[in-house]
């Protein structure tokens, strides 16, 4: 849905505008050293281990941007670059890219480096995060605006707008398998 397209929904259901964040708003940091009780079999760090960083910092900047608690609804595209070691320094940055009326794409980059080496960062991974913002209730609740300050924040939104579509696009191609599959007999 368009920026238009959600004002005009807004405007026709009576819901208020709320207005509108930068970028900078929201986006943040988290750094964290890597020890032996992040490895894996191999000695290097566990994906899990950084998921769950990059989960933790995308979950930041959803609340902080929609200005309360917010769910992760999906991850995707994450991929993983370089691996970690132990004794890495790693740097999750995430900044929101996009927000639709209830929902917000957080896009998050990992860099690593040594913690004693003077050696720039290098990045080991990105992901793309979907969080949709919860009243106290756990019911869907209305998000500002996102505001692209930069060029390269809005080509982060409208590539953002391009995931959007393909999600949604993925999500209905399977929904409509799976009525057919059903309407056919098949029980999955």
């Amino acid at each position: 849905m368009t920026d238009q397209a959600d004002q005009a929904s807004a405007a026709e259901s009576g819901t208020p505008e709320i207005p509108g964040k930068p970028t900078s708003a929201s986006r943040t940091t988290l750094s964290h050293i890597m020890t032996h009780n992040d490895t894996n079999l191999l000695g290097t760090v566990h994906g899990g281990v950084i998921m769950k960083l990059v989960d933790d910092a995308a979950g930041a900047v959803a609340g902080r941007h929609s200005g309360g608690p917010a769910v992760t609804a999906s991850m995707d595209e994450m991929a993983f670059l370089e691996p970690v070691r132990v004794g890495d320094l790693v740097h999750v940055k995430a900044q929101v890219n996009w927000t639709g009326r209830t929902s917000m794409e957080v896009g998050v980059r990992v860099l690593a480096e040594r913690w004693n080496e003077s050696a720039p960062a290098t990045q080991v991974g990105s992901a793309y995060l979907v969080f949709a913002a919860v009243d106290a209730d756990g019911k869907p609740r209305a998000v500002p605006p996102v505001l692209p300050e930069t060029e390269r924040d809005k080509r982060r939104y409208q590539e953002a707008q391009i995931r959007r579509t393909h999600r949604l696009a993925r999500r209905r191609a399977i929904m409509e398998l799976r009525e057919k599959r059903a309407a056919e007999g098949f029980e999955d």
